[in-house]
């Protein structure tokens, strides 16, 4: 059952993960078209609104580097649940050998 969890766990992490890298690389996309335009939008709630250039690109690049940073982690927390994982059915298996 542990180990069951364990694995869940994981596959829940990798989920996040992936999340996570597809919303890095909307935001590197708009980034990389905000260099290419003159004029800047940024949606709020539901209307989209003009607004500066500069303020917009920083605003990106924190959500980048905020979104950079949840990706290792969650790429530590899924090495950690995987070593523990493979640890337990290390254990398992041992057990079996010995009952056998």
């Amino acid at each position: 059952q542990k180990l069951q969890l364990l694995e869940q766990n994981a596959q829940q992490l990798l989920a996040q993960r992936q999340q996570f890298q597809q919303s890095l690389l909307e935001l590197e996309s708009a980034l990389g078209e905000l260099d290419k335009t003159k004029e800047a939008y940024k949606i709020i709630g539901n209307i989209m609104v003009a607004t500066e250039k500069e303020d917009l690109k920083k605003d990106l690049a924190q959500k980048k580097e905020s979104m950079e940073l949840r990706i290792k982690t969650l790429e530590k927390q899924e090495t950690e649940v995987k070593e523990k994982a493979k640890k337990l059915q290390e254990e398992v298996l041992k057990e079996l050998e010995k009952k056998k």
